[in-house]
């Protein structure tokens, strides 16, 4: 397999990358600022007397935090719909029942505004809902070839506002929206500055319902975006696109976005036990939700790279829970196999994560990485010591697995800062199987 950093089609001119750019929504933190949200819909243009649409799942519907989200809104003169149909892992057709939900109550134009309340999946429902209404035709128009037709978005419609109830899977300022293709075992997504929402509200209230298992299993995603961030290619070590539009969602780590691995690298590690252990600790879900925040912006800018491109794969075919895979992945493959690509900056995530490295040599220090990341998931004591006691994976499966990985996974592999082959991935599977006995 060719190890291509190239972002335009053949031929291109080898130079390298000279301009970097950061896009995100507004951003409302701290406990209390649901409460505010009225305010923050007539900030993006959302009046008093419109009609908005919440897309979230039944599971929040019965905890509450649906109600008391819309019983806010209604007070300040909206009127509000729920879908709470969301599925985990959104399919392509589930995400189309929101879309024809929107037509059926609205007409081709949509509400005036939406809200995604909830995990990943609700998040990336609205985005998606939102995008393809305000632009028109089908969800598969959008999506990605071969599975769709990947036409361009070229709107953004209706003011959307993301209010996440997990600390970890950055899609509320995300330009990605990611769904499941259950008939071919594959994710695709849509990617595009018209998918991203137009502003976040992170309210460490609404996410203290979340359970232990769930806390942890988000958490270890929101850690894996922020490690990979930090050790993915340099944005000009990559080539320079011959056309601004072409220029990746993933396109290299920079200054800026080092700064925002750090910090979510610190925040997650020495929050996490905390809010697994005691869920009602508001000071610690915000620091975990700042440290979800705070990694989204370096690794959903900068780059995931080989632990997300192996836990597509793992998700589609045995559906589990995103987080749960990048916590099984991450000791061989981010911490483990990419370690060579460059000791150093691994020795500084070995030392951000809490390990004393004093007195050892580079390549020792960084190694402890590992071992500090797979001393955390055993503290939490609620996440799988590796794939086999993820879902029953073995040896016999690695190529399989391998093989998609290569084969579908190329956007992430790219961002990978160290080549890989179809034999090197099935490597880091079978060191994947187990993390600790």
């Amino acid at each position: 397999m060719s190890y291509k950093r190239s972002v335009s089609a053949d031929p291109h001119e080898l130079s390298p990358e000279t301009v970097w750019e950061v896009q995100m929504p507004a951003i409302r933190v701290g406990a209390g600022a649901a409460s505010e949200l009225s305010y923050q819909l007539n900030q993006i243009g959302a009046g008093g007397d419109e009609r908005g649409l919440i897309i979230t799942d039944e599971d929040l519907v019965s905890l509450g935090h649906v109600d008391r989200v819309a019983e806010e809104l209604e007070e300040d003169g909206f009127d509000v719909d729920v879908f709470d149909d969301v599925e985990r892992e959104p399919s392509i057709g589930a995400v189309e029942q929101c879309i024809s939900f929107v037509r059926e109550e609205m007409g081709q134009n949509g509400y005036d505004f939406y809200l995604g309340l909830g995990g990943g999946s609700s998040m990336d429902t609205a985005k998606a809902t939102r995008a393809v209404v305000a632009n028109g035709g089908e969800l598969l128009d959008y999506v990605a070839a071969p599975t769709g037709a990947g036409e361009a978005l070229t709107e953004s419609g209706a003011p959307l506002v993301l209010l996440p109830t997990t600390a970890g899977t950055g899609s509320e300022i995300s330009p990605v929206a990611i769904l499941s293709v259950p008939e071919k075992n594959i994710k695709e997504g849509i990617s595009s500055p018209h998918v991203r929402a137009d502003a976040a509200v992170l309210d460490p209230t609404l996410t203290t319902t979340l359970p232990p298992d769930l806390t942890a299993k988000t958490a270890m995603d929101a850690l894996g975006h922020a490690i990979e961030g930090y050790t993915t290619h340099r944005y000009d070590d990559l080539l320079r696109p011959e056309d601004p539009a072409d220029r990746p969602v993933y396109a290299g780590r920079t200054g800026f976005t080092e700064m925002f691995s750090e910090k979510a690298i610190e925040l997650l590690s020495s929050n996490v036990r905390r809010v697994v252990n005691n869920g009602d600790d508001i000071e610690a879900r915000e620091a975990m939700l700042k440290g979800a925040l705070f990694g989204a912006i370096a690794g959903l800018t900068a780059g995931a790279s080989l632990a997300h491109a192996m836990a597509y794969p793992v998700g589609n075919n045995y559906h589990t829970y995103h987080g749960e895979t990048i916590a099984a992945l991450t000791p061989a493959s981010t911490l483990g196999y990419n370690v060579a690509s460059d000791p150093p900056r691994f020795a500084e995530v070995a030392k951000m994560l809490g390990a004393n490295t004093s007195g050892m040599g580079t390549r020792e220090a960084a190694e402890k990485a590992r071992d500090e990341f797979v001393s955390l998931q055993r503290d939490l004591n609620v996440l799988p010591s590796g794939l086999d006691e993820l879902a029953g994976i073995t040896a016999d499966d690695v190529g399989e697995l391998a093989e998609s990985t290569v084969e579908s996974q190329q956007r992430l592999l790219r961002c990978n800062p160290r080549p890989v082959t179809k034999e090197d991935v099935e490597d880091v599977f079978l060191d994947a199987l187990h993390n600790w006995e």
